[in-house]
């Protein structure tokens, strides 16, 4: 589904906006009762530690229990599709991430539009992203990367967690922007991946940093840079991809939504405990150890996140020509 990022703007500040109905009275009482956070990828994914950890916050906050429930499946269309179709009242919440703006472009056919159904509350975080290559490889640069990849065409397999993830998503635009060649080879999740990374059977993955860390640290996998802007607390010698590449930045993100037309105070509450949950020093510690870089802001902030994510990948789908498996 594809609209012009004016368009996008438009929707993504408007999709929070409460129509003129009485439940104000509901909404100050909120949460009476427990809270669903629905999760489009299994348990243990990046998105979940986030959305775990979350709730958790919450639920010593409020005082209410704020319950993560996995629906992963069509890349995670059906568990948005789940919180689309419930009830707009903040008992039904969507751990929005990047593959939702991904999928804006890949699918045509949706029986939902994420930015008009889809109120947007806080951004949670940022997800950095690392090249990484098997160490059977030569490549210990990115220099060194792309000449092999050049010296040795179609014989590159780069590893993602399936088509239109993340790590497909992030390896097309380092293809578009060097105009090197590699065979994209899918998984059903970076587990999978990693798997075959780890036994030399593809070569490159650009992969989450939660993910890869601990194989990183062992020497397991081989990292040639981080595809963030500066360089990261957690692979402090890793350099950027930019470094390289100028201009190359790709990273995950993830967020809370909630059905279009939820109660504005509703949205709010729960924007001002994310927050405050974020701030916190341990919550913070907790989540930088997972490689997370911690974001917050207002809901209108997260709004014009998902605009320029969609506008921005939008490009790399119509480049590579990504279609649904």
């Amino acid at each position: 589904m594809k609209l012009p990022r004016r368009q996008f703007l438009r929707l993504a500040a408007g999709a929070a906006v409460l129509p003129a109905v009485p439940r104000i009275a509901a909404a100050q009482a909120y949460p009476t009762r427990p809270v669903r956070i629905v999760v489009t990828l299994p348990a243990g994914s990046s998105v979940d530690i986030m959305a775990r950890a979350m709730a958790q916050w919450l639920t010593e906050r409020i005082g209410q229990p704020f319950v993560v429930d996995n629906r992963p499946g069509a890349s995670g269309n059906l568990g948005t599709e789940v919180v689309v179709r419930s009830a707009p009242d903040g008992y039904t919440l969507l751990l929005v991430n990047l593959g939702n703006a991904i999928n804006a472009s890949v699918y045509d056919k949706l029986s939902f539009n994420f930015i008009r159904d889809i109120a947007p509350v806080a951004w949670l975080s940022r997800t950095p992203v690392v090249m990484e290559v098997t160490p059977s490889l030569p490549a210990r640069t990115v220099p060194d990367f792309i000449a092999y990849a050049q010296t040795n065409p179609g014989k590159v397999n780069m590893a993602s967690a399936g088509t239109g993830s993340l790590s497909h998503a992030a390896g097309e635009l380092f293809k578009m922007m060097t105009g090197i060649d590699m065979l994209h080879v899918p998984y059903r999740g970076a587990p999978q991946a990693i798997t075959d990374m780890l036994a030399g059977q593809v070569h490159v993955m650009f992969d989450v940093v939660p993910s890869s860390i601990e194989h990183i640290k062992a020497g397991r996998l081989r990292p040639l840079a981080v595809a963030t802007a500066s360089r990261l607390d957690v692979l402090p010698e890793t350099p950027t991809v930019a470094d390289f590449v100028p201009g190359y930045e790709a990273s995950g993100w993830t967020g809370l939504g909630a059905p279009k037309g939820t109660p504005i105070d509703v949205v709010d509450r729960l924007n001002k405990e994310i927050n405050l949950g974020l701030a916190d020093p341990q919550m913070k510690s907790k989540l930088s150890s997972f490689g997370y870089t911690i974001v917050g802001g207002t809901s209108a902030d997260f709004g014009k996140l998902i605009a320029d994510e969609t506008e921005k990948w939008a490009k790399v789908v119509k480049f590579a020509g990504i279609k649904p498996e």
